[in-house]
């Protein structure tokens, strides 16, 4: 995470009716009780949390429910039931007039968005060793539940881990934190108290990398990335820019892909182009390839100033491909791809529990396809190479008659002309696509240039297969479903596991998963989708993701958090279907076929 944004502030007393007011006897009582009763502002929670000190543990649970502290609203909103349970789970609303934001910095939602980042970075920096914690991301700029900002005011959602001594009730620890860091990050986060030039230009960064976006259908592009921009990271496990003189090249543009774009901040910006249809990123090994896929499948978020990537932008709908042998597939329409099976399986309505790399990489095409993604991105590294080519010696030896697999060089042609489908392949060992590129980047020690030309002249004649649009799926909405033994049980293992209801589901190979938060708002959405009515028993599940983008658009991110006190982040419809097709319950109902499939 970039550490630059937000000043340390320009305190300037504080709050007196935070502090100073008479605190009530201490009571002598230490067992269990209920609510608290009768006045509970801030001096009550401090005298009640001295007061328990050394008692049980589970007499924190008294303490849930709404605490007045003047100028901000503290609400205890779920208690954990030990020391070594899950962090108990706290919110602050700050009204509108404390904390002074100007309308400029939230009337739009992509500054909303932006500012309420902001403000969770600050915060992530006050409560640097305190108990207190908040949800933050890494480099890219995404709604998530932790702060968001309500015409005006500020809503905080917050871990803590209460503090004991085994089971005991450290009751002073609780009351620095609760009585004392709470109100200070209340302090470091209203308007005047920030570095306000930083956090509006966070905010025109955003705005930049947004307008950036929406530019680029009329520009006839699929992405975009900016003169001087530091693509590689520094390591395989950082998503920090690679730092240290010399080692990272800075991004310029072939001058036959050069593009000059205007954007509300920086003004005409230049930068390569990458135009729809069919484009090639060849090149030597460690030369850049995959680092150039890399930025343009993150592209798709904002990302922080200071990033290096803050001007690469994606299409929204892109959805990067790969192939994932061993997925289950439920009823998806892999026609295209697959034919003539052997064992005279549909292929056009295709289940299998332990799918081969040709056929999940066949159904995750597919699956982008159905949720409506018109930019396909893909990396030879990760794919299967029996679905990416089938050389002329391989054809005379395996006739097509006894080949059920049509290769993906044989249908990304006619995916763009009669679909409009653009893809975007890094391919290192393999010329065939030459025949079919409609531009080739060559990258040579991460610097690019346009090679289109002398790829035509290697390229030979090509005849295309037909590529038909897969069949809409309708999703019985009970085999999605988030309880387990009579309770809800959604929850994330690191990046690699989401646990819904009864089911594990391994989402490692969702590339564009890229904040823990949007693991549990996947889960979230898929929850709402079944539980919601938005998965009705007739909608097909690309118009149930229409009806969810419908929803989060009137009511933001948190209309996905009905119930859930966690922390969460919004993902992209494209992973809520992706995981929603990995679920092992999933049953679909009926297709719905195009009608050019008739």
């Amino acid at each position: 995470m970039s550490e630059r944004y937000g000043g340390q502030g320009r305190r300037q007393g504080g709050r007196p009716d935070h502090r100073g007011r008479a605190h009530q006897g201490r009571r002598n009582d230490r067992g269990p009780r209920q609510e608290i009763r009768g006045r509970r502002d801030d001096a009550r929670l401090s005298a009640e949390l001295r007061d328990m000190s050394g008692a049980s543990y589970g007499r924190y649970k008294s303490l849930q429910g709404d605490w007045d502290f003047g100028d901000f609203t503290l609400t205890i909103d779920k208690v954990q039931s030990d020391p070594f349970a899950p962090p108990s789970r706290v919110s602050v609303l700050i009204p509108a007039d404390v904390a002074e934001l100007p309308e400029s910095a939230w009337r739009s939602p992509v500054r909303r968005r932006a500012t309420a980042d902001f403000l969770a970075r600050r915060a992530f920096r006050v409560l640097k060793g305190s108990r207190l914690r908040i949800d933050v991301g890494g480099q890219e700029v995404i709604d998530r539940a932790s702060v968001q900002i309500e015409e005006g005011a500020l809503r905080l959602r917050l871990g803590i881990e209460m503090p004991g001594h085994g089971r005991r009730i450290d009751g002073r620890t609780a009351e620095h934190e609760l009585c004392e860091r709470l109100p200070d990050l209340v302090d470091a986060l209203c308007w005047p108290e920030l570095d306000t030039r930083a956090a509006v230009a966070f905010a025109d960064t955003v705005e930049d990398t947004a307008a950036l976006r929406d530019q680029l259908p009329g520009l006839g592009l699929v992405a975009f990335v900016a003169d001087g921009s530091v693509l590689p990271r520094r390591s395989g496990v950082s998503d920090l820019p690679m730092d240290g003189e010399g080692k990272a090249v800075p991004f310029t543009a072939p001058e036959t892909l050069r593009v000059t774009v205007d954007l509300p901040h920086r003004g005409e910006v230049q930068g390569m182009g990458v135009p729809e249809g069919i484009t090639l990123i060849v090149g030597g090994g460690f030369h850049g390839k995959s680092t150039l896929l890399h930025a343009l499948e993150r592209g798709v978020y904002d990302h922080v100033p200071g990033d290096g990537r803050e001007l690469v932008a994606t299409r929204p709908d892109a959805v990067k491909i790969r192939a994932e042998e061993g997925r289950r597939v439920e009823r998806t329409d892999v026609g295209s791809f697959v034919r003539n099976l052997p064992t005279g399986a549909d292929t056009g309505d295709f289940s299998t529990d332990n799918a081969s790399g040709s056929t999940s990489q066949a159904a995750n095409v597919s699956e982008a396809l159905e949720a409506g993604s018109a930019t396909l991105l893909v990396d030879e590294d990760t794919t299967a190479t029996n679905l990416m080519i089938r050389d002329a010696r391989m054809q005379k030896l395996v006739h097509g008659d006894r080949e059920p697999l049509t290769p993906f060089v044989d249908l990304v042609r006619p995916l763009h002309r009669h679909h409009g489908v653009s893809t975007v392949l890094v391919m290192g060992g393999s010329g065939d696509y030459f025949d079919v590129a409609d531009t080739v980047i060559m990258l040579d020690g991460y610097r690019p240039s346009d090679v289109t030309e002398r790829a035509r002249r290697l390229a030979a004649e090509r005849v295309d297969a037909d590529f038909t649009l897969p069949a809409h799926r309708v999703v019985d909405a009970r085999s999605v479903n988030a309880t387990a033994r009579g309770r809800a049980r959604l929850k994330r293992r690191d990046m690699d596991v989401l646990t819904f209801g009864e089911n594990d589901i391994d989402v490692r190979s969702l590339a564009q998963l890229v904040d823990p938060g949007q693991i549990t708002g996947v889960g979230l959405a898929m929850r709402l989708l079944a539980e919601g009515g938005l998965l009705d028993g007739g909608r097909t599940l690309s118009e149930g993701l229409d009806a969810l983008d419908e929803r989060l658009a009137t009511g933001g991110v948190t209309a996905l958090g009905r119930g859930y006190l966690g922390d969460y982040a919004l993902p992209r419809r494209f992973e809520i279907a992706a995981t929603l097709n990995r679920l092992r319950s999933l049953r679909i109902a009926r297709l719905e076929r195009p009608a050019e499939h008739e």
